[in-house]
């Protein structure tokens, strides 16, 4: 059978869990395989303790107004295991993400869960981006961005409705300049994939 992803390193139950999402996808878009794409994920925060990360699938998803895009993707990491002489493991992990190309510039961004740890450094150390017209959002979201008027101005309340929709605790949200990435970092599913396709349709439908 010739699959849309490579499967070199992948067992049957990963090969079955990859492909029961692809076709997932395709009931809800219209979508189709996006080549050879440099996404330049090495260059993004939520991978920096990752050894190396490569792109087993990538599709374009054809129903938004811009550019969107979901990836299959693994990331290699090394874990120190052990309290006395840890040991070094290496961790291979399959993950889904989707991403966009957005009109505005946002500069650098990160958008996560707000933690309690974090409002208590926001307390003594007011380091995050708040916006006081949208406390709902401000409350429900940890924004760090490297510069302020760019991310205030891309962050618009489109922007932030259609983040509020997609809210879960472990979810991630970063920004170089032009180009959004979101995902858990769990496990790929169906689940996930359907939510962080959603999310960037209507991204590039709306913002």
């Amino acid at each position: 059978m010739n699959y849309p992803f490579d499967t070199v390193g992948l067992n049957g139950e990963q090969i079955d869990l990859f492909q029961e999402t692809y076709e997932a996808l395709k009931t809800r878009y219209s979508v189709e395989l996006s080549g050879n794409i440099d996404f330049q994920l090495s260059d993004f925060e939520v991978f920096r303790d990752c050894v190396s990360v490569n792109i087993k699938g990538s599709f374009t998803i054809k129903s938004a107004r811009s550019d969107c895009y979901l990836l299959f993707i693994e990331t290699h990491k090394f874990e120190r295991r052990g309290s006395h002489l840890p040991e070094k493991v290496n961790m291979i992990e399959y993950q889904v993400w989707a991403l966009a190309y957005v009109k505005k510039d946002f500069g650098r961004v990160l958008i996560r869960p707000e933690t309690l740890v974090d409002k208590i450094i926001e307390l003594v150390h007011p380091v995050e981006l708040d916006f006081d017209e949208d406390k709902a959002f401000s409350d429900t979201y940890y924004v760090l961005v490297n510069d302020r008027w760019k991310a205030d101005v891309a962050m618009d309340r489109n922007f932030r409705n259609v983040a509020m929709d997609v809210r879960h605790e472990d979810i991630v949200i970063e920004v170089i300049d032009h180009t959004l990435i979101i995902g858990y970092g769990k496990p790929v599913s169906p689940e996930t994939a359907m939510n962080l396709a959603d999310f960037v349709v209507r991204l590039c439908n709306n913002c």
